[in-house]
């Protein structure tokens, strides 16, 4: 990787931790939508990069907020959760050996439906969920975790319909991003060495990822959160639209 692929790779990932911090999700999809555009790295290799990033941010977090977990939640999204992300992972590499075209067209409509999803509050259930439920989100999560390391945004949606107070369903969520990211990256290690351009790039961003979440912290735009959250939709929107449509595009006209 040249460092100008570099640099532009660190101030992405700084624009994607910014973003998360103002607004709580997107960090993994503007990262790979970004990447899907520019052609920074490999699809695979971001996605690697994404789960990297995410374990760190996920321990981070987690020091002091485990006790707040809602067990019976996190059990049932892992259940279908982990052997889906399986499925999602082997996929993601059978795409990438020769069908980049579908595999483009994957990210971009998983970044479009995420946009749309996450873009709306979801509203509140008067009571919890059954379990079928949180199989059925926790199996798409997975799908969406092995293939591009963005699991969140089925269960992000499902969890925060439920009863449940604001800090259970945070700490709820970062934990089961921890275990996906902790898991997909134990799948990369068993499949073969690291991709080198993910590790190194990884290990250069951690510091960037601090910085911005500080920065955003600290400084944050004078714009209010739902501002906030249309300019990110509109931004992850047009991504997946610039990256499916050409996709889709030639797909066609190979079929004709």
């Amino acid at each position: 990787m040249s460092w100008t692929a570099l640099t532009g790779l660190l101030l992405l990932t700084g624009v994607a931790a910014y973003a998360q911090t103002l607004t709580g999700f997107a960090f993994g999809l503007i990262t790979m939508g970004g990447v899907g555009l520019t052609g920074l790295l490999s699809l695979p290799e971001a996605a690697m990069l994404v789960s990297l990033l995410t374990l760190v941010n996920a321990a981070q977090m987690l020091t002091k907020g485990w006790r707040d977990v809602d067990w019976r939640s996190f059990g049932l999204v892992m259940l279908t959760g982990l052997p889906c992300l399986c499925l999602g992972f082997f996929l993601l590499d059978w795409l990438a050996e020769s069908r980049a075209d579908w595999l483009r067209l994957a990210l971009g409509a998983t970044i479009i439906v995420s946009s749309v999803q996450l873009a709306r509050k979801p509203p509140p259930l008067q009571r919890p969920s059954g379990p079928l439920s949180f199989l059925f989100f926790g199996g798409i999560a997975g799908v969406m975790g092995g293939m591009f390391s963005t699991s969140g945004p089925p269960v992000v949606y499902h969890l925060y319909r439920q009863p449940l107070p604001q800090v259970v369903v945070r700490e709820t969520l970062v934990t089961i991003f921890a275990v996906n990211a902790a898991f997909r990256t134990g799948l990369v290690a068993a499949s073969g060495p690291f991709p080198p351009a993910a590790t190194l790039s990884g290990l250069l961003a951690v510091p960037m990822v601090m910085a911005a979440t500080h920065l955003a912290r600290r400084y944050p735009p004078p714009l209010t959160q739902r501002a906030m959250r249309q300019i990110v939709f509109l931004l992850l929107f047009l991504s997946g639209v610039s990256l499916g449509g050409p996709a889709l595009g030639r797909l066609i006209a190979q079929a004709l």
